[in-house]
């Protein structure tokens, strides 16, 4: 993958040059001319990159190459840092333009020095540069221009529908069968394998099942759960508990109560009372008593054998003619094909390569669609791809090709989710944040607001199968998941980049920049591998470890990685972050989620000019931002639990797009005094039961879209009962409102831009927004997506 992310950085870093901060630096500093044979040098590489990585496959020498120039413009990219660290500490610092600020400061006050040394260090990482790029002749690499991007359709649901599932219909009749008239009496528990190659549409055949109205009608309880390779049991009963709430006892999903401090005993204890004594069907893995039955899939025949109580489903490949139908319903638009019946020959033979595997036909013809010109579909079929030696476990070709037909700014963003857990659910703003935070959005050319930008990213690989599963929650946030042979496909690319360690494979290679950590790992073993890293930019925790990591880990981490970029601590057990923390200038996100004993943070933390994301959510004992907060003038997202009465210190966060308040007890309200958070585009409050107004905070937050309420018991009011006329929800366009007892009313200001209002237990309200005769409803007569307690009221 090397070569994925380093188009990302040589394009990051021809950027950074070009920017007005860094063409001032370099005519105060006498630099100009070393930045300008630098962007030169990178320029021309980047050329060649694209080119390079599709031969790189055949070519060691080329791979050894292309490591060492990402090695190099990885040094690059944190000179260049370094300097913008130093413009946005003379910003904080001033309170002129930025202009004034960034000239006054480079021209002026900045110690000589400094100024002597980022020279020098500009020009050695310019000669090491100049050193690698004169090699690249030696390869006969050509020009290659940068692929337009894609052409997609929107995703709307995850929900299997059974006229959507082609060729499948005797497989699940057939596991019906199984399902429905395996004996209650031999066994305490039925388990049936489905089983096959990946690809083949396991789950999918399961979700069909699971759906049946047959099936539905027989269980008082359905339960789906996915045990991923890095089994967790207690993980695996707190799925089962959440699935319950959510699918049997109709549940929103937002308000669940987090179960992950529970211990084995009392998360067994909680499912016993959840399931009660009813019969359930769940879809992957569970014990239990007469009537109850399982669904496994799995790609592995022991694993059958070992778990079945009966004979394991054999799901063989799709007939060619099912298989051909798949392909063309994602490479078209619902009767387009007849159009174009050359291209839908050229299909035919496509689709013969794909050997019955469903995901590969869908994922091929996710990459054809909106293409109509024959040489696009020649390619594919003729590609010299299929003349490769496939082995068993080997990456499907079809995937491959789909990975290289992708716009390199997708290229490294999917690489880079190798270092996810396989089966993971995925929240869209989770995975934006830690692609952020490596640099690998591209800003747009559009004024297209950044966010905007990231969730595009993720819709464009939904739409070419690379994600799945997808899920809309309220229009508020969604949620995905990667298929197993997706997942393998980014770790076969991002292989010498990203790495998972866990006890099976506990070494790591020195090359490596991206780290995450499996479950079964404690402290100690923690500490062992972080000695042996270095350079990295990645630290990730995506599971609850068996023991928290503590100060040690911590000052492991700031000593050791200067340049990193995204810090994981969730979960951790320190009382607080040394003062050193402001080393890691590079620092864009810090995770310190689930951190039961921290109080407060260093005001060094305000130093960490870069950061854009700070997670706090979870923290009870946390009781105050330091004093300096508002000198993060980088921070994009914050998330936080206090016992804070108002979240003082934040109003002059200039750069907050993202705001998300849970379980903050004593909140009484927002901002105090003149504060105003004039880019906050989403808000959500949960749990905050002392809340009783939000005024006047409201008219305090002018670019607000997305606004989501719940659990707070005593929040009477959204704007002070119309005493003080909101002016601020101009740009409103989500409203979630749940379990809120005594909320009144709507804000008295017009709502003009809304278009989803949600409102779930709330009594006065749900009264007052009943259409025509609700005294609410003028105000939102004009929306068209209205949901009360989870009905959907009918448009004009």
């Amino acid at each position: 993958m090397a070569e994925s992310l380093l188009f990302s950085i040589a394009d990051n870093v021809v950027g950074k040059i070009g920017s007005v901060t860094l063409q001032e630096i370099g005519l105060a500093w006498g630099i100009k001319t070393e930045l300008k044979k630098l962007e030169a040098t990178l320029t021309t590489i980047k050329s060649v990159l694209l080119d390079a990585e599709e031969k790189q496959w055949k070519d060691r020498q080329l791979r050894d190459w292309l490591g060492k120039l990402k090695h190099v413009c990885y040094d690059v990219e944190d000179v260049l840092d370094e300097f913008q660290y130093q413009a946005l500490q003379r910003q904080v610092v001033s309170h002129g333009s930025l202009k004034t600020k960034v000239l006054g400061f480079f021209s002026s006050s900045n110690p000589l020095p400094f100024s002597l040394k980022m020279g020098h260090r500009i020009k050695e990482v310019r000669e090491r540069l100049d050193g690698i790029a004169a090699d690249r002749a030696q390869f006969n690499l050509q020009t290659c221009m940068e692929r337009a991007p894609l052409v997609y359709r929107e995703t709307t649901h995850s929900f299997v529908h059974a006229s959507d599932v082609i060729g499948r219909d005797k497989d699940k009749e057939k596991v019906l069968e199984l399902l429905m008239n395996s004996s209650d009496d031999d066994e305490s528990i039925s388990v049936i394998p489905i089983v096959g190659l990946g690809g083949l549409g396991k789950t999918t055949l399961a979700k069909l099942v699971y759906n049946d109205q047959r099936v539905v009608g027989h269980f008082k309880k359905r339960i789906w759960v996915c045990v991923s390779n890095d089994f967790d049991m207690k993980k695996v009963i707190i799925d089962i508990i959440n699935s319950i709430k959510t699918t049997v006892e109709g549940g929103s999903g937002l308000g669940l109560p987090n179960h992950n401090d529970l211990n084995m005993e009392q998360a067994q204890t909680l499912l016993r009372r959840t399931l009660g004594n009813e019969n359930f069907f769940l879809t992957f893995l569970m014990n239990g008593a007469k009537g109850n039955k399982i669904v496994v899939t799995t790609r592995s025949h022991p694993v059958a054998s070992i778990m079945g109580t009966v004979p394991a489903y054999i799901l063989e490949g799709l007939p060619h003619v099912d298989c051909l139908s798949v392909f063309l319903k994602w490479a078209f638009n619902e009767g387009q094909e007849k159009q174009h019946p050359n291209l839908v020959k050229i299909g035919d033979d496509i689709v013969k390569k794909c050997n019955g595997v469903p995901l590969a036909a869908r994922t091929l013809g996710s990459l054809l669609f909106s293409k109509f010109e024959p040489r696009d579909w020649l390619y594919v079929r003729d590609n010299d791809i299929w003349k490769l030696e496939q082995k068993e476990g080997d990456i499907l070709p079809a995937l491959r090709l789909s990975y290289e037909q992708l716009p390199s700014y997708l290229k490294c963003c999917f690489a880079y989710c190798s270092i996810l857990p396989k089966g993971r659910v995925v929240y869209n703003d989770d995975l934006v944040c830690m692609w952020s935070a490596q640099g690998l959005i591209e800003p747009s050319k559009k004024k297209q607001q950044l966010d905007d930008i990231r969730n595009r990213y993720i819709k464009e690989m939904l739409s070419r199968s690379f994600f799945q599963d997808f899920e809309d929650h309220h229009a508020f946030y969604f949620t995905f998941k990667m298929h197993d042979l997706m997942h393998d496909l980014a770790s076969f690319i991002s292989q010498t980049e990203c790495t998972l360690i866990d006890c099976v494979s506990p070494t790591v290679s020195r090359m490596v920049r991206h780290v995450s950590f499996s479950y079964d790992l404690d402290e100690k073993e923690i500490l062992r591998v972080v000695g042996e890293l270095n350079d990295i930019r990645t630290i990730y925790f995506p599971f609850k470890l068996k023991t928290s990591c503590g100060e040690p880990f911590l000052k492991a981490c700031i000593s050791k990685f200067k340049c990193i970029k995204m810090l994981d601590l969730s979960g951790s057990n320190f009382d607080t972050l040394p003062n050193s923390i402001s080393n890691l200038k590079h620092l864009r996100l810090l995770n310190l989620n689930g951190n039961k004993r921290i109080k407060k943070l260093p005001n060094s933390i305000c130093k960490l000019f870069h950061l854009q994301m700070l997670w706090l959510q979870g923290c009870e004992g946390f009781e105050n931002l330091p004093k300096e907060f508002g000198n993060l003038i980088s921070l994009r997202h914050l998330r936080i639990t206090t016992k804070q009465r108002a979240l003082t210190g934040i109003g002059r966060l200039e750069s907050l797009r993202i705001l998300r308040i849970f379980e903050c007890e004593n909140l009484e309200f927002l901002l105090q005094g003149t504060q105003s958070l004039t880019a906050l585009r989403s808000l959500s409050i949960r749990g905050c039961r002392s809340l009783e107004t939000l005024a006047p905070s409201m008219k305090q937050l002018p670019s607000l879209e997305h606004l989501l309420i719940i659990d707070c018991e005593r929040l009477n009011s959204l704007d002070g009962n119309g005493e003080d006329h909101v002016l601020g929800l101009g740009n409103l366009r989500v409203l979630m409102l749940e379990n809120l007892p005594k909320l009144e009313a709507l804000p008295v200001c017009s709502l003009t831009s809304l278009d989803r209002l949600e409102i779930r237990e709330c009594p006065q309200l749900t009264e007052r927004c009943k259409k025509t005769t609700g005294e609410d409803w003028h105000k939102i007569s004009h929306v068209s997506k209205i949901y009360i307690d989870g009905v959907k009221t009918p448009e004009n």
